[in-house]
């Protein structure tokens, strides 16, 4: 029988609503989403680790990862980027999601930008369903993605906080880079 991957789940609050987020024992992010999606959070842990294959438990105290997410949330943009992130999904699920991680923050670029970063310029839907199908939420900044023509497009948390966030992003990347 194989591992069964014990996961630690704590919930943080935020300006657009709580966050969930599920670390293992190894301190890595497994998935992060808005608690108004727990049901798409299970989803994609069923998905990626099998309905069988993982644990949940509540944190028995505030998990270290909270930390660095409240101060993204304050403006300490930077404060995620070194959060380690543990993914499963298919290879060009990961070279999609570790492409996103490279978008500064306070930027925005499109599919078609991103396909052709990852060196598949054709692949525009699959990099849209990639992007999608990301397990964590903001860490991984899924919602720097725009349609071509600039406008926002889906995103699992909602246009709203889409917008919340990409605005988060251009205020405190401006007011870090005087």
């Amino acid at each position: 029988m194989p591992d069964v991957l014990a996961l630690t789940l704590d919930r943080i609050a935020t300006p657009t609503g709580e966050l969930v987020f599920a670390v293992d024992a190894d301190g890595s992010l497994r998935a992060l989403d808005w608690a108004d999606n727990d049901d798409r959070l299970l989803r994609m842990l069923r998905r990626y680790y099998g309905a069988h294959g993982f644990t949940l438990e509540a944190a028995p105290e505030p998990h270290p990862v909270r930390r660095p997410l409240q101060r993204y949330f304050a403006g300490e943009l930077a404060a995620i980027e070194d959060l380690p992130v543990q993914t499963t999904g298919t290879s060009f699920q990961r070279s999609v999601w570790q492409e996103l991680r490279k978008i500064p923050h306070g930027d925005a670029i499109s599919y078609t930008r991103l396909a052709a970063r990852i060196s598949r310029p054709t692949a525009i839907r699959a990099v849209g369903l990639a992007n999608g199908s990301n397990p964590i939420n903001i860490v991984v900044p899924c919602h720097r993605v725009i349609g071509a023509d600039g406008s926002l497009t889906g995103y699992g948390g909602g246009l709203d906080r889409k917008r919340w966030l990409l605005r988060h992003e251009q205020q405190h990347s401006v007011a870090c880079s005087r």
